[in-house]
């Protein structure tokens, strides 16, 4: 289907129609004939390919193997575990007749896959030299939601999510953690995204959890965005289910276990931290093209010729270990301001433009993306600037984030900024439900996370005024 231009919402006007607008004009999506869901292009999917061979590879170093389990989960399972089934009742989706004739017994299609991944487990593993299972599967999910958003929130998305079991507390909680540190190195080395690692409030937790940990970074809107989550299961699944393994002294013991997940809600995320009023801004690290090359249309023969010379040396050079991943744009029937718009658009980070003075003088004149500046490179220089550009996104984010973390005291002022600027407040809370409730009831906000690094202090809740030693971070949310 040919690019067609035109005219792009302004994100500094209305930033919720300038992302479904740029979504739909870049072409990483549209929706689909099924309400509630999305097709992912193939500019958007690879997007998605680049996150889970970034994620894959580390996964596999740690030892983690992948595997595939099914679509649908017999209703009899997923009711093993309470608080799981009621955490996730609102959103399921049911199958009751297949092949023409009602089903005995319902199906879930699978919202998460705790429940029929443990019954395997149960299965496969008795002894101790069994342990540890370190499984992950790249999948699909289904959960019906009423309001839908283009990557962010839609009825089925794709992710991973990995589930280990451990003979000890210890070693898994050493994988959740683990864990959250592959999702944060995601987003801060590969989509060029700063964020919050921390723990959920008992109210915001993973049904069926012990201890839920995230990763929540902040939108140019002043809402938070749970960027991913790391589950410690404790024993809950494993009693639930009945599995207990023999330990090394030959007795009964339940396994320890958890579960971690990242979907496509983070492409999301990638396009509201980084775009801007012309479309995608994308970390070269992330960009299925990171370099595109023009030459100006109408020019001679010996311009196209420099062209895939130039296109030649990138394709030999390497950008964080790979090689640079460059396109010739010779389209017929296109003039270079097309071309221009079409490329920021898709938000490559380095276009090159070629014409007859450099074709001449042999240098390369490049637009940066990120900042929208003409430069001079020369072709040796290119990997060495798009780490430049890189770095800039990520401290670009950090500092945005950073500028919109506010430390309150005053609930007044906790209300006047929820009001007005947003961002994440840092607020002393006593960690009881009925505050919580009440702080969101008046505010909109909720908890986002305790930071693992949060300092202990001294003082008094931001709501209730009773004792509190812990600053939370909070934030309206997506």
């Amino acid at each position: 289907m040919a690019f067609e231009k035109k005219e792009l919402k302004k994100k500094s006007e209305n930033i919720s129609e300038w992302y479904t607008d740029v979504i739909l004009k870049a072409e990483l999506a549209d929706y689909a004939p099924v309400k509630g869901c999305m097709v992912i292009r193939p500019y958007g999917y690879a997007i998605w390919e680049g996150i889970q061979q970034f994620m894959d590879s580390l996964y596999k170093e740690h030892g983690v193997q992948n595997a595939y389990f099914p679509l649908f989960i017999p209703e009899k399972l997923l009711n093993r575990e309470k608080e799981h089934v009621v955490g996730f009742a609102p959103h399921m989706a049911v199958v009751t007749i297949a092949g023409g004739e009602e089903l005995k017994e319902k199906l879930i299609v699978r919202p998460t896959s705790e429940t029929i991944m443990y019954e395997m487990y149960k299965k496969w593993a008795h002894s101790w030299r069994d342990l540890p299972i370190l499984i992950n599967q790249w999948n699909n999910v289904v959960r019906w939601e009423k309001r839908t958003y283009l990557f962010l929130r839609t009825s089925e998305f794709l992710w991973q999510e990995g589930h280990c079991a451990h003979t000890t507390h210890k070693e898994s909680l050493e994988t959740v953690l683990w864990a959250l540190g592959v999702y944060q190195k995601t987003y801060n080395e590969l989509l060029g995204m700063y964020g919050i690692a921390g723990i959920k409030s008992e109210t915001e937790k993973f049904a069926g959890a012990k201890t839920t940990y995230t990763f929540e970074t902040l939108m140019p809107d002043g809402k938070a965005l749970q960027a991913c989550t790391s589950h410690d299961l404790g024993q809950n699944f494993s009693k639930a289910f009945d599995w207990t393994v023999l330990d090394q002294k030959g007795e009964k013991l339940h396994p320890w276990q958890n579960s971690w997940g990242y979907s496509t809600r983070s492409i999301g995320g990638l396009i509201l931290s980084h775009g801007d009023n012309a479309g995608l801004v994308l970390p070269p690290a992330i960009a299925p093209i990171q370099v595109v090359i023009i030459p100006i249309p109408g020019s001679s023969e010996g311009v196209f010729n420099y062209a895939r010379q130039i296109e030649d040396e990138l394709s030999n050079m390497t950008f964080s270990g790979k090689q640079i991943r460059c396109l010739l744009d010779i389209k017929e029937g296109e003039t270079a301001g097309f071309k221009f718009h079409k490329w920021e658009l898709k938000g490559v980070p380095l276009r090159i433009e070629i014409g007859e003075r450099e074709l001449k003088d042999k240098r390369l004149q490049a637009s940066s993306r990120d900042i929208l500046q003409r430069i001079e490179l020369k072709v040796e220089s290119v990997s060495a600037y798009l780490k430049d550009i890189q770095n800039r996104m990520y401290e670009k984010h950090k500092k945005f984030t950073e500028d919109n973390t506010h430390k309150v005291d005053s609930f007044t002022e906790f209300k006047d900024i929820m009001t007005t600027r947003r961002g994440f407040i840092q607020a002393l809370w006593c960690e009881d439900k009925f505050c919580e409730a009440k702080i969101k009831e008046e505010t909109k906000a909720s908890t986002r996370c305790l930071p693992l690094d949060a300092k202990e202090e001294k003082g008094e809740c931001i709501y209730c005024k009773k004792p509190a030693s812990h600053r939370w971070h909070f934030a309206l949310s997506y």
